[in-house]
């Protein structure tokens, strides 16, 4: 009795905690119901929405906290889709995203059109923003595709950029009717708004990646760094809007300008993704959901009939797009089928366009009832169009999206092979552990799953300083991984020698991968030197990696790599070549690679199998490479590929580069790789990278390639 005293229990909900709390157990339950009848769990969180909103069950308001959150989400899935995208596909498919975006926003706009003005009666202008309602799309089932493992595939990177195009094409059309209905259209008009979507453009594109390399150098907090994202992401949105256009375009753009500087695999990325997908973007799904009145379409014929023509061109318009695009650019027909998945949803820009034309009152009636720019047959026409697109663009999302992962799993090296990866992290200074944690998370290839091992020689048996200072660096590790979401297993060993512990490891656990950090500001130490030459060196069956990490490797914009003659020819060079692609793939870097013209050759061939971003420039002499080295600028970084004594590519003028290092690089990053020179039991020499940058066997041809 007291508690039903303390909360008033009258519908709709207004207790904070109690509203907060039913949303909650609708986000958990309602996805585990309707998967099990193989509903998308998106399509769930709409329904719940739709039953208890004001139209169903009147449990919810949807008032200002719904909508705030819910906007949130919306923000944030357009956020999710410019910083997940592959840039070094985009810039590939930049003219196939332009195209579909064209199909994707023409077609719908003339059936809109043709079907507005032509069978409803509508005005021109009516006809136009009628018809740009679903010309623009929301790519509601991203979510869908990502956790599917398929965001990379080139038809989700070209619808995702057609996305942009359309959504912009489609809000200025808005900008423009809206103007025309209040005579505000001239020549001041489109100047005042091209100039000031290409002034906002520019402070997103530009600026604020100055801004987020900035910050991501000073603060290491990490709670700071995604409150960081946040204040990115509303402001883009605030800008968008000042600048004439809906903010969603604004924080696509925010995704753009921060995909080099937050890895797709780091702890940041881990924390983005999962707060909006746990919390706002299901909120947006219900929010949304909140809209939808079933019985307006049992009162109004009229209704149906404007439902069924934007049901009809929006659907008809979106399939010919992406059809269009399939036939265009030779795309598989499940490529094909996902661009319409994703593509077919209306939902954000729709919603905006309509409520701004419904807002609108051109002219009153005889009786004093206001005649609206779009009026209420539409405003709920679009509701039905919200529920039903956003279902299709459900399934189709997602059997498409399934079929493509299993062909594509079907190619990498995990489906066909069980060779494994082994990376071993040498720790020693407390320093070193989040930058070793962090290149390790970033150049493990994608089917490395329990592979990755931290270890701490303990030389004293009985020192008990020595056991709490192992447990403190492992135990450190282990939560720099879990963060990302990778299994670290932690080593502790016992022995007099340090190298011999560490190459005892190396056999025991079969490790093709030795990271080893350098402590920042002090670089090569006599001692560590030594221990290089006559200890980590003398092991022939992993490759060495010496990391010096002055910044955090996501800041790097350009990673220069010095590649002496003859290292192709080593047995373990590919292999830890793969870790230099990684690098690229994961953190956005452009790679420029100085060889020799045998070098570069090989890696001008193999570069085709690989999405990323490369130069190539041709050295011959070592001097050249240790000018190259010398220039190197502000937020890049230096990767050199070294060999040891009696290796093909070993020249006597390696043994001086800890010194130049020291004396040049304490302030900067560098990562030196030394590829292993007898057969290596996990990796054959022979191999090759397949589409998604992993090595796969293929024997003859890699010995053709390579002759």
């Amino acid at each position: 009795m007291i508690l039903l005293n303390i909360h008033d229990l009258s519908l709709p909900i207004a207790d904070p905690v109690l509203k907060f709390l039913l949303v909650l157990i609708i986000i958990l339950f309602a996805p585990l119901l309707l998967n099990k009848i193989k509903v998308p769990h998106l399509l769930g969180l709409i329904i719940a929405g739709a039953v208890i909103g004001p139209n169903g069950f009147n449990v919810l308001a949807r008032d200002s906290s719904i909508v705030v959150t819910g906007t949130t989400g919306l923000l944030y899935i357009m956020f999710l889709a410019g910083l997940e995208i592959d840039m070094g596909d985009f810039k590939k498919n930049k003219w196939k995203s332009l195209t579909f975006g064209i199909y994707t926003f023409l077609v719908p706009l003339a059936l809109g059109y043709l079907g507005g003005y032509y069978i409803l009666g509508f005005s021109q202008l009516t006809a136009l923003l009628f018809a740009s309602l679903f010309s623009s799309h929301t790519l509601i089932a991203y979510p869908i595709v990502s956790k599917l493992g398929v965001a990379k595939n080139r038809a989700v990177n070209i619808t995702v950029g057609g996305t942009m195009i359309t959504d912009i094409l489609a809000l200025l059309v808005l900008a423009a009717c809206v103007g025309m209905a209040q005579g505000e259209v001239g020549q001041e008009f489109w100047i005042k708004m091209s100039v000031s979507i290409i002034v906002f453009g520019l402070i997103v594109l530009l600026i604020f990646p100055i801004i987020a390399r900035w910050f991501f150098k000073k603060v290491d907090d990490k709670i700071s760094q995604y409150i960081f994202v946040l204040v990115m992401i509303y402001l883009a949105a605030l800008l968008a809007e000042v600048a004439g256009v809906e903010a969603i375009i604004g924080a696509f753009l925010a995704g753009l300008a921060l995909n080099r500087l937050i890895p797709h695999t780091s702890t940041l990325m881990n924390r983005v993704e999962f707060v909006g997908n746990a919390i706002f973007i299901p909120f947006f799904l219900i929010s949304v959901g909140m809209l939808i009145d079933f019985k307006v379409f049992i009162s109004s014929w009229e209704t149906i009939l404007v439902a069924a023509i934007m049901l009809i061109a929006s659907f008809a318009g979106k399939y010919f797009a992406a059809v269009a695009t399939q036939k265009t650019f030779r795309l598989s027909k499940e490529e094909g089928k996902l661009i319409f998945g994703l593509s077919v949803a209306s939902a954000a820009a729709t919603l905006a366009a309509v409520m701004v034309g419904y807002n609108i009152i051109i002219s009153e009636t005889e009786a004093g009832e206001p005649i609206r720019l779009l009026n209420e047959h539409v405003l709920n026409g679009s509701i039905l169009l919200i529920l039903i697109s956003c279902t299709l663009s459900s399934f189709t999302s997602t059997a498409s999206a399934e079929k493509i992962a299993q062909l594509e799993n079907a190619d990498t090296v995990a489906g066909k092979s069980e060779e494994k990866e082994n990376i071993l992290l040498a720790l020693n200074y407390p320093e070193t552990v989040e930058p070793l944690v962090n290149l390790a998370v970033i150049t493990k290839s994608k089917h490395n799953t329990d592979g990755v091992f931290a270890l701490n020689v303990i030389n004293e048996e009985k020192n008990e300083s020595s056991m709490k200072n192992a447990e403190k660096l492992l135990d450190e590790s282990v939560n720099q991984a879990s963060a990302a979401e990778v299994t670290l297993q932690p080593l502790t060993r016992y022995d007099n020698d340090v190298i011999n512990g560490v190459n005892n490891v190396i056999k025991e656990k079969k490790i093709t991968d030795l990271f080893i950090g350098l402590n920042p500001g002090k670089g090569f130490s006599s001692s560590f030197v030594h221990n290089l030459y006559n200890g980590y060196l003398q092991n022939d069956k992993s490759n060495i990696f010496i990391y010096h990490a002055a910044q955090p490797i996501s800041t790097i914009k350009n990673q220069i790599v010095i590649i002496p003659a003859n290292s192709h020819t080593e047995p373990g060079f590919f292999h830890a070549l793969l870790r230099v692609w990684n690098i690229a793939r994961n953190t956005g870097a452009i790679i420029h690679f100085y060889a020799t013209e045998p070098t570069i050759d090989v890696l001008k061939k193999i570069i085709k199998k690989v999405n990323i971003e490369a130069k190539f420039s041709v050295i011959n002499t070592w001097k050249d490479s240790e000018e190259i080295a010398r220039s190197i600028g502000e937020n890049e970084g230096l990767i050199i590929f070294l060999a040891k004594r009696g290796m093909n590519s070993y020249i006597p003028q390696m043994r001086y580069i800890p010194g130049i290092l020291n004396s040049v690089f304490i302030e900067k990053n560098y990562l030196i790789i030394y590829p292993y020179q007898g057969e290596m039991e996990n990796y054959p020499e022979k191999r090759m990278v397949n589409n998604h940058g992993d090595f796969v066997q293929i024997g003859n041809v890699v010995r053709k390639l390579f002759k």
